[in-house]
C-alpha cells in the first residue's frame, strides 16, 4: 500500500481502520476465524491489498473451542472420505513444519474393545492406511499393542473387554494462538487487520457489492471500506451475512455443537492421550495438557446464540459418563469440572443425516452481487481452503484489472513465532530461551510455558523484562478497601506483548485466547482477571 506497516497493536486500530477506509482494498475479508486469517495471509503474499474485519477478537468463535487438534481424520476414512484424508495428513505436515511451536506431536491410542468401532484387523489397516494417505514419517507410524502393553502405556483403561490398542500420532495444537500467529503473519507482510470491527451493511452499486459499512465496536466509530472483492468467512455466522446480501439460496449451514471438559490430573492422572468408544457408537478424546486433562467433544444439532453457545448439563453428564466408562476406577463427578467450552461446526446441510455423519468438507457459494462466501471445513485444512478462497479471488482481479499475482506461497511460509529452525532446531530453542529467561528470575516452568506459547517472539517478552527490571514488580490499586496488588513482572511483559503485538483488547483476550488461562488454569484465570481488567479496560497499562 505504498505506508509502512503497522504493528498489530491495540493502539494502532483506529489508524488501521483508517487505512482500509482510506483507499480501496484489492481484498475484504469479514471473519478473523482461523479461515478468515488464513485467506489474509494468503491473499497479502500473493501482492494484494488485504484488509480483515472480525466483530468479537480474533478466534473467539470456533476457532478458540475446537479439540485442539491438527489430526488426519481417522474417521473421516470410515466415511470413505479418502481425499479428505490425505488433503488434512499433508496440511498437517506443512503447519508442523512452519509452526512448530504450536503443533505437537501427540502419540495417541485407540483401545481395541470387544463390540467396539474397530476391529483389530480393521483398526491396522485403517491406521496403515491413514499412515500412508496422510505420508506420515517412518518414525511416527502405527504400533500395534497387545492388552499388557496397552495397559503399560495407560493403565487407568478398563481392563475388561479390552483387547489391545493401535497407536499412532496426532498433533496437537492451541487453535487461538495458531489463528494469532496466522494473522499476525498476515500483518508483518502488509495486511490490515482489525478486532471488534462489526460488518453493519453492505453497499451496492447498480447490484454488484463494492463495499461495508463498518462499526469500531471499541471506539464506537463508523468507517465505509471498499474493495474489488470481499469474502464471508464468518463460520457459524456466514448465512447471515449472505441473508443480509439476500442470497441464502440453495444450500445452507447446518450447525453442530461440540463440548469440552477439562479436569485435574489429580483426579485424571491420563498419561497419555486416547481416542475411545462411547457406548452410543460415537468416539471421544480424552488429552492431557498442562496438568489438567480435557475430555470431548459432543456433537449435536444446534440453534441458538451463535457467539455464546451454552454447554448444557447433559452435555457434561454425557463426558463424565463416557470418561467413566472406558476409565472406570476414576469415578470422576460433576464437582471435578473445573471448566469447559462449547464450539459450533458450521457444517453444510445435507438431507437425512446425522450430525456426525455430515461431511467437514468445505465449499465456496458465489453471489451475484460478488459476494464470495467459504463455509464447512476444519482446523487442520485452512490452508488449501484459503489457497482456493484466493484462487478464485486473484483469477477474477486478474480478469478485471489486467494485474497478475503470485501464486499460493502458504506451503512454505514459517508463520509468526515459527522462526525456531523447524522441528528439529525446536528443542535446542526451547533450551536456549528458558536459561536466558532463568537469567531474568523466570522460573524454569514459567519459562518453558512462555516459550512454547510464543516460538520466536519470546525475543519481545524478554525484551520487555529486560527494559523494566525484573526486579521491581509495579503496584496497581484494584480497589482502596482492600490495599495494594502486587503486579508479577513476568505477567506485565506478557501483557504488554499481547497487547502491542498480538491487538489483545479486553481481559477475556488475554485470559482465553492468547493463553488459554480460563480454560487450563482456573484459579490463575479468577485470581487474575481483576487484575488485567483493571490495566485493559480503560487502558492504564504503561510498557
Amino acid at each position: 500500500m505504498g505506508k509502512e506497516k503497522l504493528a498489530f497493536s491495540r493502539d494502532n486500530r483506529s489508524t488501521m481502520l483508517e487505512r482500509m477506509a482510506g483507499e480501496p482494498l484489492d481484498l475484504l475479508v469479514i471473519g478473523g476465524g482461523i479461515t478468515g486469517c488464513g485467506i489474509a495471509l494468503d491473499a497479502t503474499l500473493r501482492g494484494l491489498r488485504v484488509g480483515l474485519i472480525e466483530m468479537q477478537d480474533f478466534a473467539a468463535g470456533t476457532s478458540s473451542r475446537s479439540t485442539k487438534l491438527i489430526h488426519g481424520g481417522l474417521r473421516y476414512l470410515k466415511q470413505g472420505e479418502i481425499g479428505l484424508v490425505r488433503e488434512v495428513g499433508r496440511e498437517r505436515a506443512i503447519l508442523y513444519r512452519n509452526a512448530p511451536h504450536v503443533v505437537i506431536p501427540e502419540p495417541m491410542l485407540l483401545p481395541l474393545v470387544e463390540g467396539g468401532t474397530y476391529g483389530r484387523l480393521a483398526t491396522s489397516f485403517g491406521l496403515w492406511l491413514y499412515d500412508r494417505l496422510a505420508g506420515v514419517e517412518k518414525s511416527e507410524r502405527r504400533v500395534m499393542l497387545n492388552k499388557e502393553e496397552t495397559l503399560a502405556r495407560e493403565p487407568l483403561l478398563k481392563k475388561d473387554g479390552l483387547k489391545g490398542s493401535g497407536l499412532y500420532v496426532e498433533y496437537r495444537t492451541d487453535d487461538a494462538r495458531l489463528t494469532l500467529e496466522v494473522i499476525k503473519s498476515a500483518v508483518e507482510q502488509g495486511a490490515l487487520a482489525v478486532n471488534y470491527a462489526e460488518a453493519t451493511e453492505f453497499i451496492y452499486d447498480q447490484g454488484k457489492l463494492i463495499g461495508v459499512a463498518v462499526t469500531d465496536r471499541v471506539e464506537q466509530r463508523e468507517y465505509t471500506i471498499y474493495a474489488a472483492k470481499i469474502v464471508n468467512a464468518t463460520g457459524p455466522w456466514v448465512d447471515q451475512l449472505r441473508r443480509k446480501d439476500n442470497s441464502l439460496k440453495g444450500k445452507r449451514l447446518h450447525l453442530t455443537k461440540g463440548v469440552h471438559i477439562v479436569v485435574d490430573q489429580s483426579r485424571f492422572p491420563l498419561r497419555q492421550a486416547v481416542y475411545f468408544d462411547v457406548p452410543d457408537g460415537r468416539m471421544v478424546f480424552a488429552i492431557p495438557r498442562d496438568g489438567k486433562t480435557y475430555i470431548g467433544t459432543t456433537d449435536t444439532d444446534y440453534q441458538g446464540d451463535l457467539a455464546h453457545p451454552p454447554v448444557d448439563e447433559e452435555d457434561i453428564t454425557y463426558l463424565l459418563e463416557a470418561a467413566n466408562a472406558m476409565f472406570p476406577t476414576i469415578g470422576l463427578t460433576r464437582d471435578d469440572v473445573e471448566s469447559h467450552w462449547a464450539g459450533l461446526r458450521p457444517l453444510i446441510h445435507e438431507d437425512g443425516k446425522s450430525p456426525s455423519e455430515l461431511s467437514r468438507k468445505d465449499e465456496i457459494f458465489r453471489s451475484e452481487s460478488g459476494l464470495i462466501t467459504i463455509a464447512g471445513g476444519k482446523l487442520t485444512g485452512f490452508r488449501k481452503m484459503a489457497e482456493r478462497v484466493v484462487d478464485l479471488v486473484v483469477r477474477e482481479l486478474e480478469q478485471e484489472t489486467g494485474r497478475t499475482f503470485l501464486p499460493c506461497q502458504t506451503a512454505t511460509q514459517v508463520l509468526s513465532g515459527g522462526q525456531v529452525g523447524g522441528p528439529e532446531g525446536w528443542p535446542g530453542f526451547v533450551q536456549k530461551h528458558v536459561q536466558e529467561l532463568a537469567a531474568l528470575n523466570v522460573e524454569k516452568e514459567q519459562a518453558e510455558k512462555l516459550v512454547h506459547r510464543y516460538g520466536s517472539n519470546i525475543r519481545h517478552i524478554i525484551g520487555y523484562l529486560k527494559r523494566m527490571g525484573v526486579q521491581e514488580p509495579e503496584v496497581v490499586v484494584l480497589d482502596p478497601a482492600e490495599g495494594k496488588q502486587h503486579i508479577d513482572p513476568v505477567l506485565k511483559a506478557e501483557l504488554c506483548y499481547c497487547v502491542q503485538h498480538e491487538m489483545a483488547v479486553y481481559a477475556e483476550d488475554y485470559l482465553i485466547r492468547r493463553t488459554g488461562a480460563a480454560y487450563f488454569d482456573k484459579d490463575t484465570y479468577v485470581a487474575l482477571y481483576p487484575v488485567v481488567n483493571e490495566l485493559l479496560n480503560p487502558p492504564s497499562l504503561s510498557c
